[in-house]
């Protein structure tokens, strides 16, 4: 295995093994499922994050492409709720990249945005202050309700489609180190960390899009970094970044990976 395809194939373990628990979380009969070149991490939830197909196999090639976008278009056509197929490219081989394009459009699935896998031994790191901002873990049904405000505006759902995500879970204010950043009391940024097979896990980071290019960001990964790394004595990070997320995670400390792109059913 070359080192791109390993750092690929870590992108795609932190996205089947650090949303297990959070799909499991938001709806304990949810679709967790591991089948052939296929896993399911579907909770039918409003939060379409939450919903989501990627492909596993490793160096998949241009001629078994077509049937494994047909596969997962499949199994997203039989869900009530909206969701994603995450693709990590770099697990496909050349000639299947060269083809993606043409083999999702045939499944009936279009690119709905981009981001990258990123990692990086980084931690721990010293605890983040921001002159503007206070840290607080995420303990009470209000903050989390916060958190997923905050990731409701930054993502463009509605609010009901973060709360139906987040809202009522005790997994989020005891196990997972959840952050807001408060200015003058009002939460303006958030992000949280998991542990999964060895490494520190950043999940569902935003910023009140009002409140961006200000460093809250920045400044409150930091904070769940740092506060996960202290908990667990974990010295590996990974993320799931969007384009517009990858500077931020790059100044940190960590490097990109794999692409990844995020594909919705054509409605």
């Amino acid at each position: 295995m070359t080192a791109v395809e390993a750092a690929a194939v870590e992108s795609l373990d932190q996205l089947t093994c650090g949303w297990r628990p959070l799909v499991l979380d938001a709806d304990p009969a949810a679709d967790v499922r591991d089948l052939p070149g296929v896993a399911v991490r579907w909770a039918e939830s409003r939060f379409a994050f939450w919903n989501c197909v990627t492909l596993t196999e490793h160096g998949l090639g241009a001629d078994r492409l077509p049937e494994r976008l047909e596969r997962a278009a499949e199994i997203m056509r039989e869900k009530r709720r909206t969701g994603f197929l995450w693709l990590f490219e770099d697990l496909l081989a050349p000639a299947a990249r060269a083809e993606l394009p043409a083999a999702a459009d045939r499944a009936g699935l279009d690119l709905a945005f981009s981001g990258a896998g990123m990692a990086g031994d980084l931690l721990p790191i010293p605890d983040p202050e921001h002159p503007l901002l206070e840290f607080v873990r995420v303990r009470t049904e209000e903050q989390l309700v916060a958190y997923a405000d905050l990731n409701s505006r930054a993502y463009g759902f509605p609010p009901a489609d973060g709360r139906d995500g987040l809202a009522g879970s005790r997994l989020w204010r005891t196990d997972v180190h959840a952050y807001l950043g408060l200015r003058d009391g009002v939460p303006v940024t958030a992000a949280a960390t998991v542990p999964c097979e060895g490494r520190l896990f950043v999940v569902l980071v935003a910023t009140d899009p009002a409140q961006e290019r200000q460093g809250f960001g920045e400044a409150v990964t930091r904070k769940a970094l740092h506060e996960g790394a202290r908990a667990t004595g974990l010295t590996r990070a990974t993320l799931h970044a969007t384009a517009a997320g990858a500077p931020v995670y790059r100044r940190i400390g960590l490097t990109p990976n794999t692409p990844i792109h995020y594909y919705s059913l054509r409605s």
